[in-house]
């Protein structure tokens, strides 16, 4: 069994807040079409989102980066098409908010992925040097099979990028697959 993860495709990682812009622009069309193929055949489908409140004192993210994907704001939206595809798949897509890098920190995906008898996880989004390695990261000390799609990962550090794609064969002996 699988399942999609669909990480942080919102507006502020995209073109707001905290962007990695057209890289991020560029996947898209790979993100929506994986999301929809995805949803198309049962398999478990998770938006891990996103979420800060304004100026919130005790989170880490706080001092790093400008505040983004703050609650109640157009910048935590699906970005582009994938609004539109999670509009129309919502009873069939996991919404789940997540406050840190990793989708596992924090949530019940595991329970859920667990419950569903779910050992491959794909994983998509945004940024694919932080949250989407974070989350590969839980994946692999949780026993999970990995599968990034290259063409569906971004980031505003291509240095960061990179190495990521590197790692994630590497060292957590993930598959990156392109055009899949």
């Amino acid at each position: 069994m699988r399942a999609l993860i669909v990480i942080d495709y919102t507006f502020d990682f995209v073109e707001g807040k905290l962007p990695c812009g057209e890289p991020a622009i560029d996947i898209e069309n790979r993100v929506c079409e994986i999301t929809s193929k995805f949803v198309a055949e049962h398999d478990f489908v998770v938006m891990a989102v996103d979420l800060h409140d304004e100026d919130d004192p005790y989170h880490p993210e706080t001092k790093l980066f400008p505040p983004h994907n703050i609650r109640g704001t157009a910048g935590r939206e699906l970005y582009g098409k994938l609004k539109e595809v999670h509009e129309r798949h919502a009873d069939e897509i996991y919404w789940m908010d997540k406050t840190r890098y990793s989708a596992f920190c924090g949530t019940d995906l595991e329970v859920k992925l667990r419950a569903r008898g779910i050992r491959e996880l794909h994983l998509i989004g945004v940024c694919t040097d932080i949250c989407v390695l974070h989350t590969a990261v839980d994946a692999y000390n949780r026993g999970f099979g990995i599968v990034v799609h290259e063409d569906a990962v971004a980031s505003f550090n291509e240095q960061g990028h990179v190495w990521a794609l590197q790692h994630y064969t590497g060292t957590l002996g993930a598959k990156v697959v392109r055009g899949w």
